[in-house]
């Protein structure tokens, strides 16, 4: 365990002691993108008191858990397994036995729960606990240098169908637009990007907050022509508000 951050947190627990732990609610908490010491005290609480931690990644999970001392049960919950487990993780809820925190929690949890807690007049409102945490998309629009007053955010592009369409249309779209991508498919979405917008200022960010975090600012053609490592997942910033 790392003691350091370990005694940062013990220094300050007691001012979170307070904070109720409620039982038959959903708590969706925002965990490091890249060092995992950017991590909130509450966030740390919650995660302490709770009963079970669903996560898209467990290998990523517990190793964020056990840096803390946390040894509360989890359970796998990701796109490929949703179907068959978000009744599992809404009964759970339901049943007042067990809180249930999402790590990067899956929009289909979250609405159906939003459903079941509505009819829920007798009870408090507030079901849903929402902890803020550091956010690839922000990190990367401010440190592009790019107006932060306006911007789209796209995500993730399709692979095959509808790529280019989409391409076509974005180039349409006069702000920032912000792209997140796989180490595997940089290369070639940076090459899409010159064929669909021409040469247009670009910010790659890639391991963001970690210790070999690199932004790459430059014209689409000076970029690809860098070297730039394919680890980590990466945020493409285009700056076509110009």
């Amino acid at each position: 365990m790392n003691e350091r951050i370990t005694d940062i947190y013990e220094k300050y627990a007691h001012k979170f002691s307070d904070i109720e732990i409620r039982k038959d609610s959903l708590y969706i908490i925002s965990t490091p993108i890249g060092n995992i010491e950017d991590i909130s005290f509450r966030a740390i609480h919650i995660l302490k008191n709770i009963d079970l931690i669903a996560s898209e990644d467990t290998r990523n999970t517990n190793f964020l858990l056990q840096q803390y001392g946390i040894k509360n049960r989890t359970i796998s919950y990701y796109a490929q397994v949703e179907a068959g487990k978000v009744d599992y993780l809404l009964e759970e809820i339901k049943s007042g036995k067990s809180s249930c925190a999402g790590i990067g929690c899956r929009y289909a949890l979250y609405i159906r729960s939003r459903k079941y807690f509505s009819f829920k007049m007798h009870r408090k409102p507030n079901r849903h606990i929402f902890n803020t945490g550091s956010s690839a998309l922000m990190h990367s629009l401010v440190m592009s240098g790019f107006t932060t007053k306006k911007f789209y955010f796209q995500g993730f592009l399709p692979l095959k169908k509808g790529r280019q369409t989409l391409f076509k249309d974005l180039a349409n779209v006069k702000m920032p637009i912000i792209i997140y991508e796989s180490p595997f498919r940089i290369y070639k979405t940076l090459k899409d990007v010159f064929e669909n917008f021409g040469n247009k200022e670009i910010s790659v960010s890639r391991e963001l907050t970690k210790k070999f975090e690199q932004i790459i600012r430059g014209r689409v053609k000076s970029v690809l022509e860098q070297n730039i490592k394919t680890k980590g997942e990466f945020v493409i910033i285009i700056n076509n508000s110009v």
